[in-house]
């Protein structure tokens, strides 16, 4: 019988607190939350924190801030408490000794006395002749006289687990019926000779003891269930359901890294993507909706929706590209748009000086400007302001674009009448600008692009950009408001006149 089997789900996501979680690590924490959230169950959070040299405090808040903001939460866990506690495996050494004793008293388990330095040399001469080294049982034999002699003389040992003749076999929910002969197995290493445990070991007994139904992970950890399953059946607990994700690559089809880009969610959530966004897409990472052709799935959706067996055994590849398509749509629909955005031009010096402007009025009509004109085309909030630098700067000097219209026969006079339209007025609102529009129309005989293109170019000293229709309400209210030096459109024009008019 499985841990299943008893019908109580409870599903367990268990990171390590030695670096900044990513987006592979996450991927394997939100598909054991959606599950166990689609089917009513308990959602366990442990800190896998035996490595004591790697692990940090810091990284350990990092996780659940990170988990927090991403949208995921667990009923049981380090900070939460809960039945089957403690939840770090740090503070978990004595129900580990306590357990390799009881192997050891009835025969399961063996004290090793081999050292690394001499398996290591037994290992590497038999691969150098082709052939796949495992434990050879050295220590098997020992009496309880030997062992209790060579620890007298305070030689140092290990725990291992005597693997039994014959195969393992194991249901996997996303490979299917998987089967290991006990030949290849080396008798795994249960404690340490410090008395630390071994993966392995820990992680059957804590999901034992939490009574863990469905052990979902990555498909990394496909090659050390064998051995779990040995140790499930050395200590006679119930095995639970396993499900082994896919690999999450790269675009170049290597593992997914750092050297790929921003791949840790915090740094994907300084860069502004919005965390429904990112659940959206990271669960799409080896799984499917069952709509056809549908990618944005919001949260509650994914809730209803997921299913296991819908999972793929195909690698998944993280493309930024689709991240970024998701995210503009979510960004677009955010309700909180205007304070991302304003967040996001703050450090480059694109708000109104909060002392002129105690109310926030002139900050909230700027930023609905920019939203208007340039939200559209960004995926994250911090892509903004590089998009305001790039529109709202004015190079009219040495402009190959400016040079080229100047050029033009009869368009000077164009850009000379346009100047003493916009003389008239210190702001230009949009519904002026289309009036001047048709005045110049009806004035010059020009029209379409032999119009818009060169005062396009004398408002902007470039052949293309933003519609001007957005374009012209962005520059007058940002100058309007005393933006960061932004140039006003009537200035702009006189300046194109002093450059090129003479």
């Amino acid at each position: 019988m499985t841990a299943a089997d008893e019908g109580a789900i409870r599903v367990r996501y268990c990171p390590s607190p030695t670096g900044l979680l990513h987006v592979g690590n996450l991927r394997t924490g939100l598909f054991a939350w959606l599950f166990a959230r689609q089917r009513g169950g308990v959602f366990v959070l442990r800190i896998e924190d035996t490595d004591a040299a790697r692990s940090d405090e810091r990284f350990e808040q990092t996780i659940y801030r990170d988990l927090r903001w991403f949208g995921m939460d667990w009923d049981e866990g380090p900070d939460t408490g809960g039945p089957y506690g403690p939840y770090r495996q740090s503070e978990r050494g004595a129900i580990y000794r306590d357990l390799s004793g009881r192997l050891l008293s009835e025969g399961k388990a063996y004290r090793c006395f081999c050292s690394e330095d001499a398996l290591k040399r037994q290992a590497d001469a038999e691969r150098a002749s082709g052939l796949q080294w495992k434990y050879p049982g050295t220590c098997r034999g020992l009496t309880s006289e030997e062992v209790d002699g060579r620890i007298g003389a305070g030689e140092a040992s290990v725990v291992r687990l005597e693997v039994r003749d014959g195969a393992v076999e194991f249901d996997d929910v996303v490979h299917g019926r998987t089967r290991f002969s006990t030949d290849v197995i080396s008798d795994p290493i249960l404690l340490r000779s410090d008395a630390t445990p071994t993966y392995n070991y820990a992680v059957v007994v804590d999901d034992a003891l939490m009574k863990i139904s469905d052990v979902i992970r990555g498909d990394d950890h496909l090659s050390n269930t064998p051995k779990q399953v040995l140790i499930y059946e050395a200590l006679d607990f119930d095995m639970p359901r396993f499900a082994h994700l896919s690999t999450v690559l790269g675009p170049d089809r290597t593992r997914l890294s750092k050297r790929h880009g921003a791949t840790s969610i915090a740094e994907l959530r300084d860069v502004g993507y919005l965390p429904e966004a990112l659940m959206n897409y990271v669960a799409l990472l080896g799984w499917s909706p069952g709509a056809e052709g549908s990618e944005i799935v919001p949260p509650a959706r994914l809730v209803r929706e997921f299913r296991l067996d819908r999972v793929h055994r195909s690698p998944a590849v993280f493309d930024f590209g689709k991240l970024r398509f998701i995210n503009r749509r979510y960004l677009r629909e955010s309700p909180d748009l205007p304070d991302r955005i304003a967040r996001a031009l703050k450090p480059a010096g694109y708000l109104p000086d909060p002392d002129e402007d105690p109310n926030g009025h002139r900050r909230a009509e700027w930023v609905r400007a920019v939203i208007d004109t340039l939200v559209a085309g960004v995926d994250v909030p911090s892509e903004v302001a590089p998009s305001l630098d790039d529109v709202l700067a004015f190079p009219v000097e040495d402009s190959a674009d400016c040079r080229a219209v100047a050029a033009e026969g009869g368009v000077l006079d164009l850009i000379r009448e346009l100047g003493r339209e916009l003389d008239a007025r210190d702001y230009l609102a949009i519904e002026d600008f289309r009036a001047v529009a048709q005045r110049l129309k009806q004035s010059t005989g020009l029209k379409g692009r032999r119009l818009f293109h060169p005062v396009r170019v004398a408002l902007t000293a470039r052949g293309s950009g933003p519609e001007l229709d957005k374009l012209i309400p962005l520059v007058e209210t940002g100058a309007r408001l005393g933006i960061r030096g932004i140039v006003r459109c009537r200035d702009r024009v006189a300046a194109f006149l002093e450059h090129y008019g003479r």
